[in-house]
């Protein structure tokens, strides 16, 4: 009987042993998949974006259609960043609606269309056509302002027709409603906002923003 005994015992023994080792290595490997992850927690798949897809740094500008500030961004910031940190490949830069003054919902959820249907490159000269017309105007995107505007970047009309009807029959709605789940997810308040490797940039000029790139590719 006393055999009998000891051998449960060392049985459970065992068991706590290898109970505790499979814990370790469980949080050892989720420690790592968390530190393989760092800055990349954003789900960025199907979101537009300008640069080289394997820049070993991600960037994120929060913008809406209706706000002066980033009108003035995309003419004074942008391409300086353009030329310095995406064209050198050191970063991508996404581009993700906080679409919250007035009716800008309406420009993102059809500039969303726009890169659905025709693709990376022509939403972003759809982007910075909108961006460069510094409207304020409260119910200024009505469809047809909206076609107008893509017209001035597409010569193709059936291209156009075939936004339109994707656009009116509801695409571009569920593309919205996820920038508005990373929108809260980083704590985004305002625009322009800048994000470097999902930390939110709160830097002062464009020398700060290079050295968090900088610093952000360091750690890779």
């Amino acid at each position: 009987m006393a055999k009998t005994q000891q051998k449960s015992s060392n049985a459970w023994i065992y068991w706590m042993i290898g109970i505790v080792i499979a814990a370790v290595v469980i949080i050892v490997v989720i420690d790592r998949q968390m530190s393989d992850n760092s800055g990349e927690s954003v789900f960025y798949e199907d979101q537009p974006y300008i640069g080289e897809e394997d820049a070993p740094v991600t960037m994120i500008e929060f913008y809406d259609y209706l706000c002066p500030h980033c009108h003035d961004y995309q003419e004074v910031a942008i391409p300086e960043i353009k030329q310095k940190l995406v064209d050198t490949g050191k970063a991508k830069l996404y581009l993700i609606n906080h679409a919250f003054i007035g009716d800008s919902d309406k420009a993102a959820t059809f500039a969303e269309v726009v890169y659905q249907e025709l693709g990376n490159d022509t939403f972003y000269k759809f982007h910075e056509h909108l961006m460069s017309e510094k409207v304020q105007e409260a119910g200024i995107f009505t469809d047809e302002y909206l076609k107008d505007a893509l017209g001035t970047v597409v010569e193709d009309d059936s291209k156009i027709e075939k936004v339109m009807t994707a656009y009116e029959d509801g695409a571009g709605e569920e593309a919205l409603s996820t920038d508005k789940e990373i929108v809260s997810d980083l704590g985004v308040t305002s625009t322009p906002t800048l994000v470097v490797d999902g930390e939110i940039f709160e830097g002062a000029s464009f020398e700060d923003l290079e050295k968090a790139v900088d610093e952000a590719a360091e750690d890779q």
